[in-house]
Order: structure tokens, then sequence, then C-alpha cells
């Protein structure tokens, strides 16, 4: 493949940032799978993107199915190719997408892990008698009371949240904004962080959830300090961010049963997206069924 062939990559990805308002972080992902594209087609003798066709790209997959690559990686591979070929017909530099017919194995969806309610007033009940206790208090109290991604929380700003109303402005994918309710747990614990957080932050700086040393909060932060928590509140598993996103969302479908507000709290585009939590409600329906119906015994045979 040529120079001009690679160029095409460079302002695909160029396009993803300044039209889709794609992350940093799905941009390389995109790159690097179109990069390992043009070497397998290399290899395959083809000149140009525009000379890919049906067959070329099954051989790609079904090499990097024998290499091991996951049911998921290879759905993402195809997903980059379709969403470049789309692109390059666009820009007349191909007829046609051949990866459009295409598709990865089937892969078993796992559900999200999540706290039990019981769980999650445990892991909150904390001593906050330090800024760093209230802040990181008020970090897993949004968390919980919004659902929001790693990504929105730690982009919050001070004017994206009004505690009086008891909501907050997030900033989702693609750049999509939505409001979210905030409870008055919440709220209470943003407020006592509020003081502490006027103290550190540095004298331009509109990061809500901020460092010692004054500035935005990095993910990598928030991660490691909610795990840390979780091992002290004496949580079995592992805690990480989205567990707490999973739970807010879990929790709310069992007490409301709206799945459609469930999908706009969370910000999701597809409805399908959601419906994973109808899974995890009617797990803990059927293990209360399990435990309590005298007649149950469901998978097993009589004595």
């Amino acid at each position: 493949m040529s120079t001009e062939d690679e160029n095409l990559v460079d302002r695909f990805c160029a396009s993803l940032t300044r039209e889709r308002h794609a992350s940093p972080h799905t941009v390389a992902a995109y790159r690097r799978d179109l990069t390992a594209a043009r070497t397998a087609l290399q290899a395959q003798g083809v000149a140009d993107w525009a000379q890919v066709d049906l067959h070329h790209v099954r051989t790609l997959v079904a090499a990097r199915h024998r290499g091991g690559a996951s049911p998921a990686s290879l759905a993402r591979f195809l997903s980059s190719l379709r969403s470049f070929y789309k692109w390059l017909i666009r820009e007349g530099a191909a007829a046609s997408n051949p990866a459009r017919s295409v598709r990865a194995p089937k892969r078993a969806r796992p559900l999200p892990k999540t706290l039990d309610v019981d769980q999650t007033h445990q892991l909150l009940e904390i001593d906050a008698d330090d800024p760093i206790a209230r802040r990181d208090r008020a970090i897993m109290e949004v968390f919980y009371a919004s659902g929001l991604r790693l990504a929105e929380l730690v982009g919050l700003n001070l004017h994206d949240v009004d505690l009086a109303g008891g909501e907050l402005q997030a900033l989702g994918k693609g750049r999509k904004q939505r409001r979210v309710p905030l409870g008055r747990k919440a709220v209470a614990a943003v407020r006592a962080w509020l003081p502490a957080r006027s103290e550190w932050a540095a004298a331009d700086e509109a990061a809500l959830f901020v460092s010692r040393r004054g500035g935005r909060l990095a993910r990598t932060s928030v991660a490691r300090r909610l795990a840390i928590w979780g091992r002290r509140q004496g949580l079995d598993a592992h805690l990480h961010p989205h567990k707490l996103r999973h739970s807010f969302a879990t929790h709310l479908l069992e007490s409301s049963g709206d799945l459609r507000a469930v999908q706009e709290l969370l910000g999701h585009a597809d409805i399908a997206t959601t419906q994973i939590y109808t899974h995890l409600d009617f797990q803990r329906l059927a293990a209360v069924y399990d435990a309590a119906h005298p007649r149950a015994r469901r998978g097993h045979e009589e004595d």
C-alpha cells in the first residue's frame, strides 16, 4: 500500500476527533486496528484500500481469530473497518464497504458486577473526618446517586453542579450533555467537601474534584481511591467506579421498573444497552424464588 493509503487513515482519525468528538482513547483504538489491517493486507498483495473485498476482510478476521483474538476484539476490529469504509465512500476513495456483511463470532456478554443495597450502605457509611475522606465520600456518593461514568465524574466542574436544585449536568459520550438528579446524601457530601476544595484548588481550576496539588483529579486516582475504600469497608470483591454505576442502575430498576428512565439517566443511546440490567433483576428474583418458594427446587431432581 502507498503513502497515500496511510494518509487516508490519518485523515479518517482526524475526522473522528473533529466530527464525532471521539476521545483520544477511541481514536487510538481505530488507528491500531486500521494499521494492523493495512499491514496484513499488504502481506496479501493488496495495493490499496479500494481493492479490498469481502474475501480479504474474512481472511483478516480468520487470521486474527486463529491468533487468539477474542470475539470482543474482533467485533471492534470489524467496527473500525466498517466505519473507515463508510468514510472512504463519502470521500470518494472506495466504491463499497467490504466489511459491511462480515460478523465477528458471538460472545457471551458478562453481566455487570454490582453491590447490593446493604453493601452500598456499608461502603458509604465512612467517617469523613479529614479532607481526603470527605472528597472520597463525595465522589462515591455522586457516583451512586447519579450513575455517572468515570470520565463524566472527573470532568465535572463546579458550575455543573446545582446543589440547591439537587442536580448536575454531565458531559457524556459524543459530548452529549444530560441532566441527572443528585440525591440528598450526595448533596450533603459535596457540601462537606467544598471547604477543603477551596483550600486545595488552584485559582483558575474549575474541576469539582481536585487532588492535594490543586489540579483536576485523574481517573486513575479515583479508581485507586475507590479500591482502597472497598478494602477498608470490608467489601469482598474489588471496588471499581463502574461497579457503583451498575449498582445505581440495578437498584433504580428494581425499585421503579422503568427501563426507559434508567436509560436516560445512564446516557445510553440504545435501550438495548440498558436491558442488561433486566437480566440482573431477574437473577435476583429467581434467587428469591428458589430460596422462598416451598415447591421451587428449580434445576434439581426429587430424591
